[in-house]
């Protein structure tokens, strides 16, 4: 897949039977729809479905970001304000197909929910832990759960 941000090839890294792409030039992550479901369920978020029906059906975002097409479909994506403190602004599909998070915005995602949402036994640090892992050493595994692959 080719990284709507800056058009490198970007790296397949599997975490949990999850498929996440990643950018290791630009640090973004493409999540394919219902993968940041899963990747919150599984790490104990519990019931998220309210949060991500908001974020499908919220309005576009006022920013001054340029607009990126979707890596599967080609389209414009539309801009959505997912947290507010401090205000993150990710790149969603129109046609569903999934969403962008330039580098660093699922982390302050996942500082939201863990403010927001108690999760079950410190998911949210085991999730950014994770992250920590993945996105700031591509291609180094170091207990076999993660998988990258170009």
């Amino acid at each position: 897949m080719i990284c709507p941000a800056c058009k490198h090839d970007m790296l397949v890294v599997e975490y949990h039977d999850i498929e996440l792409d990643y950018c290791n030039r630009c640090k973004g992550v493409w999540l394919d729809s219902a993968e940041l479901e899963l990747l919150l369920k599984s790490h104990g978020f519990g019931e998220t479905k309210p949060f991500l029906d908001g974020i499908l059906n919220s309005e576009e975002a006022v920013s001054t970001e340029k607009k990126r097409n979707c890596p599967i479909c080609g389209h414009k994506m539309k801009k959505t304000a997912i947290c507010e403190q401090p205000e993150t602004v990710i790149d969603m599909c129109h046609d569903e197909h999934g969403l962008w998070f330039d580098g660093g915005e699922i982390r302050q995602l996942m500082r939201h929910l863990s403010r927001e949402h108690q999760p079950e036994h410190d998911a949210g640090e085991q999730v950014l832990a994770f992250l920590e892992e993945v996105f700031e050493a591509p291609g180094q595994s170091g207990d076999g759960n993660t998988r990258t692959q170009e």
